[in-house]
């Protein structure tokens, strides 16, 4: 499966000009095609369960024998039960409103026109991504439903498994008699593809990046094509001091430890001063029996016994591992202040009964999701009934927040008249 492309940029390039093709060709496909291939493409991986595994086992032997830490070789295994849910995934997309062709806010002006909106494909959007082979089919289909083609370009360590799961995209996409090359997985472990990828206006709408920070800040910074990204999660839940106890502590205890690897997992708490001391008691026992390092202002660690003194980077850290920051503030004002200038704008969420203090914290928190009395963890775009997304966007221009289909999608401006003219 594996071949050396010799001239990369020439590849990239007749990549890019058919995914332009492409993407005309999806952009009038039906409802009832596309989620003719999003079947079809579930059921080709269904029937290529033992070459995909053998494929993967492929990727993890060579992970192995480069040294990928263990968290990594999780992350890349493909096992029955993870393509079972990259299967399901394509079916529940198939299942979802097309937003494709919906019309919306039509209104009459004085005139005599009638104007409103049409929604409408980006065209070709870029995904590059690390680990996990399963991106591939997740983006693949996302990005057929929403009418747009796609270029992906998957982590090295996961190349064959990538490829094989292209494979079984390639199929169902002839099987519903739309072009092959609407969905292309780049076949190059080459670095300068990605160069490539992120230069190529004329060819790709829009890049979307999915990795580490470094990954994704390198990528925002060389870019010539638009770019969706977040470059990290620092999460907030912030104890208001009229927060009801048991409902703060099973908020906070769900944001932190239900995952702690993910970009809406809480990496900061900050308690109000008047509650500190009977909201942090209970707290603590229970993140130091789950084993997470506690580090805190100097009135935190007044209340918490064994408490790491926290220093200013700490407040501006995503740790994606059991450690917490803990900050006492005087109260709704400072705690606002504080993730104004500390967030990644992710997701921040204040627990109180007070709405006055609730609305003031929706208004003036700047984030892409802000919450009351709900844990992070709800910042996902299944759990926002969006059926599935492709990342979370903390840029205020195209999309914020979770990414599905709508957020892959433009609108145009549609005018409808009886001969009228402009006089």
């Amino acid at each position: 499966m594996f071949k050396e492309i010799s001239d990369v940029t020439g590849y990239m390039e007749t990549l890019g000009q058919e995914a332009r093709q492409a993407s005309r060709s999806l952009a009038s496909a039906s409802t009832a095609q596309k989620n003719e291939a999003l079947e079809a493409i579930a059921d080709e991986l269904d029937a290529a369960r033992e070459p995909l595994m053998a494929d993967n086992k492929r990727d993890l032997q060579a992970g192995a024998e480069k040294g990928l830490e263990a968290a990594l070789l999780d992350r890349l295994e493909l096992t029955p039960a993870r393509i079972d849910s990259m299967i399901e995934g394509l079916r529940q997309i198939a299942a979802l409103p097309d937003p494709i062709g919906e019309i919306f806010d039509m209104k009459y002006l004085p005139s005599g026109i009638q104007v409103g909106r049409m929604r409408v494909p980006l065209g070709v959007v870029g995904i590059i991504y690390e680990s996990r082979p399963n991106v591939t089919a997740d983006a693949a289909a996302l990005c057929l439903k929403s009418g747009n083609a796609a270029v992906l370009r998957g982590g090295s360590e996961a190349f064959f498994s990538n490829q094989a799961i292209a494979s079984s995209i390639r199929a169902g996409l002839k099987k519903a008699d739309l072009p092959e090359a609407a969905v292309q997985v780049v076949a190059t472990t080459d670095r300068s593809a990605v160069g490539q990828m992120i230069t190529m206006p004329h060819a790709i709408d829009v890049i979307i990046p999915r990795g580490g920070k470094g990954l994704i800040e390198r990528i925002s910074q060389d870019a010539r094509v638009p770019v969706i990204k977040h470059l990290d999660g620092i999460c907030h839940v912030y104890i208001d001091d009229q927060a009801a106890l048991d409902k703060a502590f099973d908020v906070a205890m769900n944001a932190k430890t239900q995952r702690y690897g993910t970009c809406n997992t809480m990496e900061t708490l900050l308690v109000a001063e008047g509650i500190a001391r009977e909201a942090l008691k209970r707290l603590a026992d229970a993140l130091i029996e789950k084993g997470v390092e506690i580090r805190g202002c100097e009135r935190t660690r007044e209340i918490i016994d064994g408490c790491v003194e926290a220093v200013d980077a700490d407040w501006d850290t995503e740790y994606l591992a059991p450690i917490l920051s803990i900050k006492v503030v005087n109260g709704l004002e400072q705690a606002i202040e504080h993730i104004n200038n500390h967030s990644s704008q992710h997701t921040d969420a204040i627990v109180t009964e007070n709405f006055t203090r609730a609305r003031r914290f929706l208004t003036e928190v700047d984030s892409s999701s802000v919450m009351v009395n709900a844990s992070t963890r709800f910042a996902d775009g299944f759990e926002y009934g969006l059926g599935a997304e492709i990342g979370i966007s903390t840029d205020k221009f195209h999309a914020r927040g979770p990414v599905g289909l709508e957020g892959l999608t433009s609108v145009k401006f549609i005018v409808l008249g009886d001969g009228h003219i402009r006089k």
